[in-house]
């Protein structure tokens, strides 16, 4: 009786978000000027032809690689806010926020995709304003919903919740961010968040909690 085992072969070629993880990678690697479609196409284990077709430039191809990692974080920060919703104790919940948005912005394949975008804005503007508006205004849009349904709630004293979910974030991720882009490690104190919601409730508290 024949061996119903079938043979292992080459391991198939990747396509979508997994050619798009691959791709990431190698322009993290090298940057944008160096990285070249062949090494995407043998690290993706497909031919340079079939990579052309999915993707018929380069260009083409780190626009989908950035709009492909925006989309991939754009409901990270839901848990969070559904957790602040649901709080009953409005600085503790911010401060909870607050560790949750530090950890996301300043992890290390985050700070690396920033640098990335921001290194190659000059040769690529649209791909630098499709980050901006698919990553960082979304993640405010979320937040300023947030701060809109409390302030409704009478939770918060927010005229305008898109400044103010501005404010909190930059509050919370300027310094730490910028030392970041620069490639020093400072690692935020233990109380940032504390710090930065203090300030902010300060400007925009009730007092009711």
């Amino acid at each position: 009786m024949p061996d119903p085992t079938p043979v292992r072969g080459r391991p198939p070629g990747l396509t979508g978000s997994a050619l798009l993880a691959v791709a990431r990678a190698t322009f993290l690697q090298h940057g944008y000027a160096a990285t070249t479609m062949s090494e995407v196409a043998a690290r993706a284990r497909v031919s340079k032809s079939s990579l052309y077709r999915e993707h018929p430039s380069k260009s083409a191809l780190y626009a989908a690689v950035v709009s492909d990692w925006a989309a991939s974080g754009r409901d990270a920060m839901r848990p969070a806010l559904d957790r602040l919703m649901q709080s009953p104790d409005l600085e503790a919940g911010l401060v909870e926020l607050g560790d949750a948005i530090l950890r996301g912005v300043l992890a290390p394949p985050v700070v690396a995709m920033r640098r990335l975008v921001i290194n190659e804005a000059t040769s690529q503007p649209a791909v630098a304003a499709t980050y901006l508006e698919e990553s960082w205004q979304r993640n405010i849009a979320a937040l300023a919903e947030c701060f809109e349904a409390m302030r409704l709630a009478g939770r918060l004293n927010a005229d305008d919740p898109g400044a103010a979910a501005e404010e909190f974030t930059w509050l919370l991720v300027g310094a730490p961010l910028n030392a970041a882009l620069l490639g020093v490690d400072v690692r935020p104190a233990a109380d940032a968040s504390s710090r930065a919601v203090a300030l902010f409730l300060a400007r925009y508290g009730t007092g009711r909690g």
